[in-house]
């Protein structure tokens, strides 16, 4: 759940990982943490969008998709409830007091925002490339980085 947060939770899958059935692991998942593992995904979501909101130059549904809530509303009752302001708020109480906000497009490039680019070469013929950027994106291994000192 730490590493692949923004996706959705198949908490069979999780629980069959762990070697439990799905409602042992609940138990035992919250008395080790003292949440259930969707409190706990949703707190994780939460404190990534927090910094998004203090870095990124996106929308607050832009990063509401990106950190993996599908509802702008349970989004916003959710960081709500775990910073006691609202993304709007926070945002306005948070941004300037640091670096300037990462541009919108590089942010959504950065964390896989762009979908259409997480597939180098496919539909071209000699799979060269990765969209626009020509290499995927940062952190994709599809494509060169052209900052990583390897000939393209």
């Amino acid at each position: 759940m730490d590493r692949d947060w923004a996706e959705p939770l198949d908490l069979d899958a999780v629980a069959a990982h762990a070697g439990y059935s799905r409602y042992h692991f609940v138990r035992a998942f919250k008395a080790v943490y003292g949440q259930t593992p969707g409190q706990y995904l949703s707190r994780r979501r939460t404190e990534r969008a927090e910094e998004l909101l203090r870095t990124a130059d996106l929308s607050v549904t832009e990063i509401c998709t990106l950190v993996g809530f599908t509802s702008l509303g349970t989004f916003s009752a959710s960081f709500k409830k775990q910073t006691g302001l609202t993304p709007s708020e926070y945002r306005a109480k948070h941004v300037g007091r640091g670096a300037a906000l990462i541009p919108g497009c590089y942010a959504l490039l950065w964390s896989g925002g762009f979908k259409g680019l997480e597939d180098p070469g496919a539909g071209r013929g000699s799979g060269s490339g990765g969209g626009p950027t020509g290499g995927g994106g940062p952190g994709k291994r599809g494509g060169q980085d052209r900052n990583s000192g390897e000939a393209p």
